[in-house]
């Protein structure tokens, strides 16, 4: 690319900065990334990919995380994710490692509790081992952007001392620039975004609930999100980035954008399409917003398609859009 993300970064600071972060989110996948798989990543004009190690917890017999175990996926353990940091950077795209927990049944993070005092600490040592495995593996390899944790507001707002030393203790061996991915309807209440060096959202605000809404809809639909970000970022004199967004291509799509159910949906193409197009002419060229990570992309050059509804854009008509504004938005 043109510029490496660490200038692109610091210039996101910026109020007058043109340049954005244009990045995917990879999934990872049970064998080892191929250089050859890298030619669709780099079709999409994107100049940055979130890598996603997975941790993984079954509250009904232990608080305790496990990770980096031979039972994983090898695109979600430690030497999986060194393996794609290494392609990725030979082909000069920038990276945000950002790990994510699994609860058992798939419960959402962002309540996540417990019980007593001595499940808090179990679980919190344990994450604390976690999120310093990878950050010393982002310090490795110069990794420019690492996320302290993903969609866990109930843990952020109950345990506020453990977040603060675990910041220091993540900057004391990485040196790069640090985020929090919050959820869309809870960055405005979370409480760490001083200490941090932008506001990550995982960006799945409610745009509409119609079945295949205007494209005016969809513009006003973004009035009362846009007015908070700008201020949340002006108060804290921090940017704004998405770490995740992204739409399904299903009639409803903007309702919950965040709904992954498998049931079956009306497939809606051009939603997810028209969604995308205005997300970037609406966010793109906002000063205080720093760009995003659309959610996902794999790896394998068939995925997605017409006969998929879930958010990927790959080969679906989405993914011209992505790759139209992601070249625009790219120098």
């Amino acid at each position: 690319m043109a510029c490496t993300l660490t200038f692109l970064l610091m210039s996101c600071q910026e109020k007058n900065s043109s340049e954005k972060i244009n990045g995917i989110s990879l999934v990872a996948s049970k064998d080892s990334l191929k250089d050859q798989q890298l030619t669709t990543i780099i079709k999409t004009n994107s100049n940055a990919v979130s890598l996603m190690p997975y941790a993984f917890t079954n509250r009904d017999e232990t608080s305790k995380l496990i990770f980096d175990t031979d039972w994983q996926w090898f695109g979600e353990t430690g030497d999986g994710i060194e393996h794609t940091i290494k392609l990725l950077k030979a082909r000069n795209l920038q990276l945000m490692l950002k790990p994510h927990i699994w609860l058992r049944n798939g419960d959402f993070t962002g309540d996540l509790s417990f019980k007593n005092e001595a499940q808090w600490i179990e679980f919190e040592s344990s994450y604390r081992d976690y999120i310093l495995f990878y950050a010393q593996i982002a310090e490795k390899h110069h990794v420019e952007l690492f996320c302290i944790g993903t969609e866990l507001y109930n843990f952020v707002q109950e345990r506020p001392e453990f977040w603060l030393q675990l910041i220091t203790d993540v900057r004391a061996i990485y040196s790069g620039m640090l985020v929090y991915a919050e959820n869309w309807d809870k960055v405005e209440k979370t409480q760490l975004w001083q200490h941090l060096d932008f506001i990550g959202v995982d960006a799945y605000f409610p745009l509409s609930d119609e079945a295949s809404p205007a494209e005016e809809e969809i513009r006003g639909g973004w009035e009362e999100p846009k007015k908070m970000l700008d201020s949340l970022s002006e108060f804290y004199k921090k940017p704004i980035l998405f770490t995740e967004y992204g739409y399904r291509n299903i009639d409803f799509a903007l309702k919950e954008p965040w709904n992954s159910d498998r049931d079956r949906h009306d497939k809606n193409f051009n939603l997810q399409a028209k969604a995308l197009k205005i997300l970037y002419e609406e966010m793109w060229n906002e000063e205080w917003f720093a760009g995003g990570f659309i959610w996902k992309w794999h790896q394998h050059k068939n995925s997605g398609g017409l006969d998929n509804d879930q958010f990927t854009p790959q080969n679906k008509p989405a993914e011209k859009v992505l790759k139209k504004y992601y070249r625009k938005f790219s120098h």
